[in-house]
């Protein structure tokens, strides 16, 4: 059997066009092929492969797709995979494939679990479909994923074979899975090039319904030798999709609350929220982040994106009416009493969630622990996620013996040891850890099933980072820059940036391992989620990278990032000193206009003196970390004065050097509002400032523009979730055409306008790949912003809602409608708001105390997730009026049709 391939695709040098044929053989083995294809003009690409068969082993189906490689073999780029191209394999035949490369497109929607969850369609995968052959063969296959519930595909064209253009006459095609319709034809009596079109077809009356747009196709099978098979992949089928809009709610599971529930929303109550996301129109609920991030048993962990694994699910979260019933009477008597009081809390108190959730847990599995060893499908959950279930629990078992997830203070077990972990694993505590982890789930899992069933996908959020003390970091720390932190640059609003602590990626290993890591992550996701939100997607643009020693976020740098050499620097008209530029500068002036008072102190007790009256931070404070372990405990007014000046010693410099680039240098961010700045002339000052402007905002665009897609399309190649992204702040010019490539729906919040120069963004400009939302955790809602910002209120109320006078202190229901159904009716595909911006509109619904509905204050490091929801989801399910006119809005909206 002969495999031709040729597809078209302009290469830059260096690169060449390969094809990744999977066989099956008809005894099911498999196998695979990476094949370089040639070329003679860098453009057209070809190649012919034989496949040797038996009697006894011949080819089944082979499934294949183009991808870019480097010289030494590296992936530059994939084409679109997600519906494979597909073929089943008759003995005796050659086959001829004359594609077209496929990018990500504009409809990739449509094939997305999300879109077909809320139209009720079937989350199928693509199907073997045997279609006869002839003595010369053509095969038609075309994506339709535009066509709705009761149409079929057909094929129509200019030859009596193909019906002669007839409305009557058309040639049905058969459906394969994943919108793909296909049908072979005999061309033995097609001498002359053909033309031809799909069309739609009902299925019930056949009669021909509707034909593709644009110009006729054509084929010409003229010289096609006997034996062979013609496959014409026509990609998508040209026809215009129904507009697909859709509303959902966003709430944290944490935030929850039932009749049933413990003190924190869990998993059973996602029922309940879907059974009200149904009954009001709306298709999507958006969570935060559901893994567990349990480090310190105590408040710290309350922060849901600090995980220790972006696997293991939350233990708080579990419903613990479905996980069973306490076989002491007693027990069951205590705890329905500590649920009640817990229950009944405005917040969530975690410390006790957490004391009562697993005092009960440890119970039920001592009831329950004989039978789990017969429990099928416990062993086949513990099999099927060992991978990462092994590590978690070993990782769990010395969190809990060191007292800390801080894994480099575990003595002999810092450094991951696989024989280590399979002896730690034995102990009965492991066997406990998989059961919980066995039972969430089992929970989350069926109430994914349970709102797919009412048209209703939940959505993941996935944090752009991992924890520095995590499952991850600690078994494949190769994959982690475990020496560098992530954060944001400092900026206008926040002098020193933010350190989130998280280890950067390391994408040169993630890249030569096809980004399986993550790949795996989001295949796991899938089993509950329909759609996903990258959180902070700029970081797969670039990250602000902080050097593990620092505090802070002055002395980080862009990654990935062009750095300079001496010679750079020095080409652009400032001479490079090094001593000077990239080691704090410290003089007398420097100490007496930062300590004030205490500069002698400073001086006698933190720097040594090496001459010209400049000073050197002591080895012992020369990094802003060893100045915190220094003062650590000593946080009266003067010792904070003296840590924080000297923390901006540290990164009193002009140049950052690299860590993995030795003699290359970064420009410190803002370091002209660096006392270091002052010392440089006028002409060093100017010469500076070009080189800084140039490093900032014009040098890298390209590059991360480039990389970016090629990591996020690698990332998400395999991915039927629907994929949004967060993208709010200052971003660099290339992150919204590949988001648009890639057909990432962006982030549209109004009060945060992306284009320059707007107080609020305009509604109708919202691009259709986007989602519409009021404000999201990590701003106020709706009526706290009004009620905290009132000035920006008044602009709002005069400029963007074009009404007159003062606006009320408080905002009224009327206007909140108002507000909540302006963005309803905005371009966007989706318009996911709030729970507390839903019930904004109800008097009698809404929260009294506008203060107690936030989430989260960003710049508050101790900041207690301790939101929950003021009444019970029954409450809401049963209050007819609000859901009355919540479902009126949608519905006029058009966003559930």
């Amino acid at each position: 059997m002969k495999l031709n391939f040729s597809v078209n695709y302009r290469t830059a040098w260096g690169e060449s066009v390969n094809v990744v044929i999977d066989y099956v053989c008809t005894d099911g083995a498999r196998k695979r092929q990476d094949i370089r294809m040639t070329t003679q003009d860098g453009e057209h690409w070809s190649v012919e492969t034989a496949i040797v068969e038996s009697r006894h082993r011949g080819i089944s189906r082979f499934a294949y797709y183009y991808q870019i490689e480097a010289e030494d073999g590296y992936v530059l780029r994939r084409e679109w995979t997600l519906v494979p191209r597909l073929i089943a394999c008759a003995s005796g035949h050659d086959y001829r494939m004359d594609d077209e490369w496929r990018a990500t497109p504009f409809v990739n929607h449509l094939f997305s679990a999300a879109y077909l969850t809320a139209e009720g369609m079937q989350n199928d995968s693509e199907s073997v479909v045997t279609l006869p052959t002839f003595r010369r063969t053509a095969i038609f296959r075309i994506m339709a994923p535009q066509i709705e519930k009761g149409k079929k595909v057909a094929l129509c064209g200019n030859h009596p074979a193909l019906g002669s253009w007839s409305l009557s006459r058309y040639v049905p095609m058969q459906y394969a899975g994943q919108s793909v319709w296909t049908v072979a034809i005999d061309i033995e009596v097609m001498h002359e090039p053909i033309e031809y079109k799909y069309v739609v077809v009902d299925e019930k009356t056949h009669n021909l319904e509707d034909w593709e747009e644009g110009d006729n196709r054509k084929a010409d099978f003229y010289r096609m030798p006997d034996g062979e098979v013609r496959v014409l992949d026509g990609g998508i089928m040209r026809r215009r999709e129904k507009l697909w809009k859709s509303a959902g709610v966003v709430v944290p599971v944490f935030a929850l609350r039932s009749e049933r529930s413990c003190g924190v929303g869990d998993f059973g109550d996602l029922k309940l929220m879907a059974d009200w996301a149904a009954a009001n129109g709306m298709k999507i609920i958006q969570l935060l982040p559901v893994n567990d991030t349990t480090m310190q048993h105590n408040w710290n962990d309350s922060y849901p994106y600090n995980t220790i694994s972006v696997n293991a699910l939350h233990p708080q979260y579990v419903n613990l009416d479905d996980a069973g019933r306490l076989a002491n009477n007693g027990s069951m008597l205590d705890f329905n009493r500590r649920r009640s009081e817990l229950n009944n809390l405005s917040f969530t108190d975690y410390e006790a969630v957490e004391k009562v959730k697993t005092e009960y847990l440890r119970e039920l599995y001592a009831d329950c622990e004989e039978k789990l060893a017969s429990d099928e499908q416990f062993a086949k959950f513990k099999k099927e996620n060992e991978d990462w279930l092994v590590p978690y629990a070993a990782f769990c078992i010395l969190r809990d013996k060191y007292h800390t997830a801080r894994f480099s203070d575990w003595k002999e077990d810092a450094v991951y040891n696989r024989r280590r972990v399979e002896t730690l694993v034995k102990q009965r505590e492991a066997e406990y850890i998989y059961w919980v982890q066995y039972i969430l789930h089992n929970q989350l899992k069926e109430a994914a099933e349970y709102a797919r069933n009412k048209n209703v996908t939940f959505m993941a959020d996935i944090p752009i980072g991992i924890s520095a003390d995590s499952v991850e970091a600690w078994s494949e720390g190769a994959l982690f820059n475990l020496d560098m932190q992530s954060g944001s640059m400092p900026d206008k609003g926040n002098a020193k940036g933010q350190n989130w602590c998280f280890p950067t990626y390391n994408w040169d290993a993630m890249m030569r391992e096809g980004c399986r890591w993550w790949q795996k992550r989001l295949q796991r996701m899938e089993q509950y989620f329909g759609a996903v939100r990258i959180d902070h997607v700029l970081g797969f643009f670039r990250i602000w990278e902080i050097p593990r020693s620092s505090v802070d976020a002055l002395l980080g740098h862009f990654s990935p990032s062009m750095p300079l050499s001496p010679n750079d620097i020095n080409a652009r008209g400032l001479t490079f000193r090094h001593e000077f530029m990239t080691r704090p500068f410290i003089n007398w002036r420097v100490l007496t206009k930062t300590f004030g008072i205490h500069a002698e102190y400073v001086r006698n007790t933190y720097l040594r003196e090496k001459g010209y009256g400049l000073y050197d931070l002591r080895t012992e404070f020369d990094t802003q970390r060893k100045i915190y372990d220094a003062f650590n405990g000593r946080n009266d007014e003067n010792s904070v004065w003296i840590r924080d000046g000297l923390c901006r010693l540290v990164a009193n410099v002009l140049f950052v050097e690299d860590s993995r680039w030795p003699n290359m240098f970064h420009p410190r961010v803002q370091a002209y509002n660096a006392l270091v700045f002052e010392a440089l002339t006028s002409e060093e000052r100017q010469a500076f400032m070009t080189i800084y402007n140039d490093y900032f905002y014009e040098r890298h665009n390209e590059m991360w523009g480039t990389l970016a897609y090629r990591k996020l399309s690698m990332v998400l190649e395999r991915t039927n979730m629907l994929v949004t992204a967060e993208d709010l702040g200052v971003l660099p010019d290339c992150v919204q055409p590949t988001l648009d490539a890639l057909r990432i729906l962006t982030l549209e919040v109004q009060t945060l306008p992306k284009q320059h120069g707007l107080e609020f963004a305009h509604l109708e400009a919202n691009p259709y790949l986007s989602v519409a939302t009021i404000s999201t955790h990590d701003m106020p809602p709706l009526r706290l912003w009004w009620q905290e910002r009132t000035e920006a209120a008044q602009h709002y109320y005069r400029d963007r809602m074009q009404k007159e006078g003062r606006p009320p202190v408080a905002l009224t229901t009327t206007l909140a409608e108002e507000i909540v159904s302006r963005h309803l009716y905005s371009p966007s595909m989706l318009c996911l708001l709030s729970l507390q911006d839903w019930l904004a509109v109800d008097a009698e619904m809404r929260n009294p105390d506008p203060r107690s509905e936030r989430i989260n204050i960003p710049g508050d490091c101790y900041n207690r997730w301790s939101y929950r929801m003021h009444v019970n989801i029954e409450q809401l399910i049963a209050d007819e009026q609000l859901n009355k006119k919540l479902r009126t809005m949608v519905e006029r909206s058009k966003r559930n049709v």
